[in-house]
């Protein structure tokens, strides 16, 4: 597999490369890369086959988007790429604005049009929702994002960190009145952060939404850029060691469960004698109803690794392994869908396949 071995972003039309460029380091100083090695990162991404390319109105405060647009019109590559870009988010000319963030079609609105301004282009191929706001009703972002697609602003959308009923909701809703719906969910997932496989991962599948997880590395944690202390704090370089003493869990990785899974990886990584990323990068892609993963890179060096890891090939016993050490726990109710419960209690002792 390579950077053009395409396929479809979920049951939608639109052809994605296997691995998706995210851009939230470009234009960041603080944990980020110079301006002139985000744009070689650019070019030996698209040099290689990528197709795909993944920003947000609040990366950098909008420098993200004003880069990419850049690299974009310098190439002359603007029919070749397929441009995603976020709204929801407050970003630092609106605060104070109720609306100026969240879901509302005012913000809506004026989110894309300052994105499309920025990114130097009059349609986005795919126009991320970057999260649930809890209030704007579901029928009201359906419609909004709708009216974009039939206005030829947008091209497709979907949803980034929302629960699972709510992507199904809209997505019913879509189907019921004939309209377009959601094409793709971007959720953090990784062999350390697998919460999307109690719900997600079925909607996914039952609605044909392909999902775009961001940090499959957990933020270089499955690399091995950390060393485990005798405080179990760990120790590296990388964001990790910049963000993790803050209030966003995201960057909360060094947990006993997760060190044991990291061993487990590293065990497989050695026995194939491939990288530790390129093992874990090769796992989440290999997951039901992934479509593409998205990677971050500082260097092209640490890009050109993460594309390797298309050349990766686990055998059904590797990825068991895999699958066991991050596996989550059996709470209530899962426990009645998998499992000794599933197959004693529910289909009398016998093993049931559903149709795929």
């Amino acid at each position: 597999m390579t950077l053009t071995s395409y396929r479809t972003l979920g049951r939608s039309g639109l052809v994605v490369s296997p691995l998706c460029l995210g851009t939230m380091t470009m234009g960041t100083p603080r944990w980020g890369s110079p301006d002139e090695v985000s744009e070689a990162i650019f070019n030996a991404y698209v040099d290689a086959g990528g197709n795909f390319i993944d920003t947000a109105d609040t990366y950098a405060n909008g420098r993200s988007e004003e880069l990419i647009g850049d690299y974009i019109a310098a190439r002359n590559l603007r029919d070749r790429t397929v441009l995603a870009t976020k709204f929801t988010m407050t970003c630092e000319a609106q605060k104070g604005n109720p609306n100026g963030s969240a879901n509302g079609r005012k913000n809506m609105y004026r989110a894309l049009d300052a994105s499309l301004k920025r990114l130097q282009t009059d349609y986005i191929d795919l126009y991320w929702m970057h999260a649930w706001d809890t209030v704007t009703p579901a029928e009201e972002v359906l419609q909004s994002l709708g009216d974009l697609v039939r206005a030829g602003k947008i091209r497709y959308f979907g949803f980034s960190d929302v629960p699972a009923w709510y992507a199904a909701k809209v997505a019913t809703l879509a189907q019921v009145h004939g309209v377009s719906g959601p094409i793709g969910l971007q959720l953090e997932y990784s062999l350390v952060e697998r919460t999307i496989e109690r719900e997600h991962v079925d909607c996914a599948r039952e609605f044909g939404i392909g999902i775009t997880p961001w940090s499959p590395l957990a933020s270089g944690f499955l690399a091995g850029k950390y060393k485990r202390e005798d405080d179990g704090k760990g120790s590296g370089d990388g964001r990790l060691s910049v963000l993790g003493g803050g209030a966003n869990p995201v960057f909360h990785k060094y947990t006993e469960k997760n060190w044991a899974t990291l061993e487990a990886l590293r065990k497989v990584a050695a026995e194939i004698g491939k990288p530790m990323a390129q093992v874990a990068l090769a796992w989440a892609l290999a997951r039901p109803a992934i479509s593409s993963l998205i990677i971050g890179a500082t260097k092209v060096e640490q890009l050109q690794d993460n594309i390797a890891s298309l050349e990766v090939k686990l055998t059904t016993e590797q990825m068991a392994q895999l699958n066991a050490a991050g596996a989550l726990d059996l709470l209530h109710p899962y426990m009645f869908f998998t499992g000794m419960l599933h197959r004693e209690r529910v289909f009398s002792g016998t093993d049931v396949e559903g149709w795929q």
